[in-house]
């Protein structure tokens, strides 16, 4: 008795491990649509954007700027005042797809601390992107050309594969 329920238990934890590894993929599917206009292009699943001149980051998902003050981690739509001229379309973003980076702050903090000092490229930004998959996005300048490329991209933007 004790051996079949031990077996029952096994296949059940299969059946519930595939379940979950399933559930992981699709979570960690494109994200593009959700992407704002100012990230910068070439990547199809984003969960958080890192400023590190200013230690402030993006959730993707939930289109909140995540910067700490007063002791805590504030969760906002906008950035506060004091960042009123900042320039997220020429800022350096670093893509982060962990889990609430901002909790292991210290870690980012220190990694990309040499990008404030060191001179970097220009990242390109969806907003000036001339690929079809970015016209998804309803702030991009050309988003009234979706409807030309629906048939070539899924509802993510991203390219399907099983055309002919």
């Amino acid at each position: 008795m004790k051996k079949a329920f031990l077996l029952a238990a096994f296949i059940a934890a299969l059946f519930v491990a595939d379940s979950v590894k399933a559930q992981v993929r699709v979570n960690f599917d494109v994200n593009i649509r959700r992407q704002p206009v100012w990230g910068p292009t070439g990547y199809d699943h984003v969960e958080y954007y890192y400023f590190p001149d200013i230690e402030c980051y993006y959730n993707v998902e939930r289109h909140r700027f995540i910067y700490y003050d007063y002791g805590q981690w504030r969760f906002v739509s906008q950035l506060p005042d004091r960042y009123a001229n900042y320039d997220l379309d020429h800022a350096y973003k670093v893509v982060i797809n962990d889990y609430k980076p901002f909790l292991n702050h210290p870690y980012y903090r220190d990694k990309y601390a040499r990008v404030i000092v060191e001179h970097h490229d220009p990242q390109p930004v969806i907003r000036e992107s001339t690929d079809p998959r970015y016209y998804i996005i309803k702030e991009h300048p050309h988003h009234d050309e979706w409807r030309n490329y629906r048939d070539r991209y899924d509802n993510d933007g991203h390219e399907r594969r099983d055309r002919n």
